[in-house]
């Protein structure tokens, strides 16, 4: 069985400044995002951690190595979401623009692309669902760190649970909080917690 502490990167400039969507854009840390990261290092302390991946992008790359102290392996498959035309954008400004777009992605992410331009769920899936499926089968009862996205990291949830995906935004992930699961032998996860403060 693999246990996996999944974490959303910290805070960002973006994520402050009324949660404008940030996918591909590589922007850092703020000083509350990286006190954030040594928060989650103080709450881990005395856990074998194998082994830490991360989003290559630096919010997350940072986070991980905060917050295990480790070497992080940077994986491609954990980059966020493309979020197409939606980037910098938050949420009322791009409804306002585009409801019809919203309302294509919100009635069945799996199959409409973000922000007109973007992923489909579907191809999100096809590549955060092989990350787990190959770090299970390298980390056989082993326990892993993985630092990424508030967007990835729900829908891979989501799928993983048997939630319509369209209800993935049910799952609130604070910045730097810890999540746990684990995936058994036949790739079934089942969630410890979520959000969870250790210590």
């Amino acid at each position: 069985m693999l246990t996996v502490y999944l974490l959303r990167h910290g805070q960002t400039p973006w994520n402050a400044d009324n949660n404008r969507y940030c996918g591909r854009t590589d922007i850092p840390l703020t000083e509350k995002g990286v006190q954030q990261a040594h928060e989650v290092r103080r709450q881990l302390e005395g856990v074998q951690i194998d082994a830490v991946y991360s989003s290559p992008l630096q919010r997350a790359l940072k986070t991980a190595e905060i917050a295990s102290g480790q070497k992080v392996i940077a994986d491609q498959r954990l980059i966020e979401v493309d979020f197409g035309e939606w980037e910098y954008k938050t949420r009322e400004q791009f409804v306002a623009e585009d409801p019809e777009t919203w309302q294509r992605w919100e009635s069945d992410p799996l199959m409409a692309p973000a922000g007109r331009t973007g992923e489909t769920g579907q191809q999100i899936l096809s590549r955060v669902v092989d990350f787990f499926a190959e770090k299970l089968n390298e980390h056989k009862n082993g326990t892993i760190l993985v630092a990424a996205h508030n967007g990835v990291n729900r829908l891979y949830l989501a799928h993983k649970l048997g939630m319509p995906l369209k209800n993935y935004r049910q799952l609130i992930q604070h910045n730097s909080a810890i999540t746990r699961f684990t995936l058994d032998e036949e790739n079934v996860l089942s969630l410890e917690y979520l959000n969870a403060k250790l210590k």
